[in-house]
């Protein structure tokens, strides 16, 4: 039974890029990933692509051929793509048993009630498909109250639409330090808490929205999410091993993923951390990495990696650097694992 990940985001969320690092990371993992393409419009991918939807039609000839805009443009295109299902049908089953990423396009309609994408998903899952919808989100929305409850309504709707095993993804969290400072701790908008705490900061953002009739609609909003109770987020650093292990493990949870055989035999640390579901990380470890002390972590990171160069330059007595490499990496990944209680002593 193949797993798929279903990709899907507003412009700018790093859609393509999570493709192209997450691919890299599951084949350093030992599984056999391909890539999809489901976006007429990018015409220039950075992961190798194993199917193409422009293969099948493009944004430009569909723009001149019926003069539509962008936006009419990619609805259109994902219709044809509905009425052309044999095309990837017949892609699909070429890819035989591997894990597959689906780059979807950005155009919100196509994930909040446009049926075609929503259609297409459901024929691959008849297909024997375990899909997992991920809805990607810059974490930039965080740095505004407006931005962050349009979220909720765009996350929200987008799982109601989409009626599929689903996770929110806050992308570019490595960045928020960058940004204007947090109201509330991480946690606060990963669990989406008490709403309510946010009627203030939202009447701060802008004068316009200090007005009663909007007080109201901002209250109607949140009891409205709070209601469905069903939106969180995860967060990622694509950039990261950790962060995308972890991101990884809620994936495999939400898909009920089971290793395959090629996974297994001759493994990495980093594969054998995956199988037995290790290192990862709890939101206040990404509130401290990525927020509260981001410099203090990137200098280690820096002096480790310099450690490492100089370890590598430097002669070696013995053909064991295979084994010195495994434990590096060992120890740089007990540092993130939960203390046991057992006192392991090596003996050289």
């Amino acid at each position: 039974m193949p797993f798929a990940q279903l990709v899907i985001g507003p412009p700018g969320s790093g859609k393509s890029t999570y493709c192209d690092g997450m691919h890299q990371f599951m084949s350093a993992i030992g599984r056999k990933c391909s890539v999809v393409n489901l976006d007429p419009a990018n015409d220039h991918t950075s992961y190798p692509c194993a199917l193409d939807v422009r293969d099948l039609v493009t944004l430009e000839e569909i723009m001149a051929d019926d003069e539509l805009g962008p936006n009419g443009a990619v609805l259109y295109a994902l219709e044809e793509l509905e009425g052309n299902w044999e095309w990837l049908e017949a892609g699909l089953k070429g890819l035989g048993e591997d894990y597959v990423l689906f780059d979807c396009p950005g155009q919100v309609e196509l994930f909040t009630h446009h049926s075609s994408l929503r259609n297409i998903f459901f024929r691959i899952q008849k297909l024997g498909y375990r899909l997992v919808a991920l809805h990607l989100t810059d974490s930039y929305c965080l740095t505004m109250p407006s931005l962050y409850i349009s979220t909720l309504l765009l996350s929200l709707r987008a799982m109601l639409q989409m009626d599929l095993p689903h996770l929110n993804v806050l992308t570019k969290i490595d960045k928020l330090a960058s940004y204007a400072p947090l109201a509330f701790n991480l946690d606060y908008y990963t669990e989406v808490q008490d709403l309510n705490y946010l009627l203030p900061h939202l009447a701060q953002e802008s004068s316009l929205l200090q007005n009663p009739e909007f007080e109201g609609l901002n209250k109607a909003i949140i009891e409205l999410v709070e209601d469905f109770a069903l939106v969180g987020f995860e967060t990622l650093a694509v950039e990261d091993k950790k962060s995308m292990m972890n991101l990884l493990h809620a994936i495999d949870r939400a898909g009920g993923y089971a290793f395959g055989g090629a996974e297994g035999a001759n493994d990495s640390v980093w594969q054998v951390a995956m199988r037995e579901g290790m290192g990862t990380m709890d939101v206040r470890d990404v509130q401290e990495r990525w927020i509260d002390s981001r410099e203090v972590f990137d200098k280690k990171e820096r002096r480790d990696l310099e450690e490492e160069a100089k370890a590598r330059d430097a002669p070696s007595l013995t053909d064991d650097t295979g084994d010195q490499d495994d434990d590096d990496e060992l120890e740089e990944m007990e540092r993130y694992l939960p203390d046991g209680g057992v006192k392991v002593v090596r003996r050289s």
